[in-house]
C-alpha cells in the first residue's frame, strides 16, 4: 500500500495560517472550529461531517472549498457569482497542504444556495456553450442529479458537497454514494461531505467526524447519534412522537 502522503489527493491538510489575524467571536466559540485552527486536520480520499445544526459542518466546509479556491455560494474553482456574501472569515485563517502533482480541479455545491447556482449556470449557458438544460425547470433533487452528472464532476478533482440529500429521495441518495464510489475509485479524486443523512455517511470508506460541542471526533457509522435515532425512530416512531404532544 502507498504512503498515505504520496497518493496524489488535492488536499492533504488543512491546518491555520501562522499570520492569520483570527478574530475572537461566535466563529471561534465552536468547538470545531477552535479545534481546527490548533491541531488542523487530515482529510481522508473521503471525509463525511456529520452532527447537529449549528455545530460548525457548513462552516467547516465552506471555508475548505472557499481556502481552495471555489467559489462560497458554489461553483467550481474561480467562480466569482455572489447573491449575498454570508461566508464566514475562517477561509483567510486557514491553509491547505495540498497533494504533490494533484488535480486543482474542484466543485462546490451547498444545498442553501443552489437556487442562486442555478441561476447563475441559466444565465451563462448560452455564451459558455455548455449542454445543460435549464436548471430552474427541473425540481431540486432533479437539478442536482443534472448537475452531478455533467463534466463538472467527471475525473480528478476535490469535490465538496454540503448536505447533498436535500430534495433527494432514499434512493436517489443511493444512487449518489454508488456514484461517489465509482468516482473514488481514482486516487486523484477527493470529496468531502457535510450530511444529516445516514445514507450518505455509509459511504464506503470514508472518515467519518462527528461535531459536537467537544470539537470533532472519528466515529465509525455504526456509532455515530444520527444513525442510532434514525434506527431507534423506525423501529418505534412514537418513542419520539410522544415527546412532541
Amino acid at each position: 500500500m502507498a504512503d498515505k502522503w504520496l497518493v496524489p489527493t488535492p488536499v492533504r491538510r488543512v491546518e491555520a495560517r501562522p499570520d492569520a489575524a483570527v478574530e475572537q467571536g461566535w466563529l471561534t466559540d465552536l468547538a470545531p472550529v477552535q479545534q481546527l485552527l490548533r491541531d488542523g486536520l487530515d482529510l481522508a480520499s473521503a471525509t463525511v461531517l456529520v452532527g447537529e445544526n449549528g455545530t460548525g459542518k457548513s462552516t467547516l466546509v465552506e471555508a475548505i472549498a472557499m481556502a481552495f479556491g471555489m467559489n462560497g455560494e458554489g461553483g467550481s474553482t474561480g467562480a466569482m457569482h455572489t447573491t449575498w456574501r454570508s461566508e464566514s472569515a475562517l477561509h483567510d485563517w486557514i491553509r491547505l497542504v495540498r497533494g504533490a502533482g494533484a488535480s486543482h480541479w474542484g466543485y462546490f455545491v451547498r444545498a442553501e444556495t443552489t437556487h442562486g447556482l442555478f441561476t447563475f449556470l441559466d444565465s451563462t449557458r448560452h455564451e459558455n456553450h455548455t449542454r445543460d438544460p435549464e436548471f430552474h425547470r427541473l425540481s431540486h433533487g432533479e437539478a442536482f442529479r443534472t448537475l452531478f452528472g455533467t463534466s463538472r464532476f467527471r475525473g480528478d478533482g476535490f469535490y465538496v458537497l454540503d448536505e447533498p440529500e436535500a430534495g433527494l429521495s432514499f434512493t436517489a441518495q443511493l444512487r449518489l454514494v454508488g456514484e461517489l464510489m465509482d468516482m473514488l475509485r481514482s486516487d486523484g479524486v477527493q470529496v468531502l461531505i457535510a450530511t444529516h443523512s445516514p445514507v450518505i455517511a455509509s459511504l464506503p470508506g470514508a472518515t467519518l467526524l462527528e461535531l459536537d460541542e467537544g470539537g470533532y471526533h472519528e466515529r465509525s457509522w455504526t456509532d455515530l447519534e444520527l444513525v442510532m435515532h434514525y434506527r431507534n425512530f423506525c423501529d418505534d416512531p412514537k418513542r419520539y412522537l410522544r415527546h412532541l404532544e
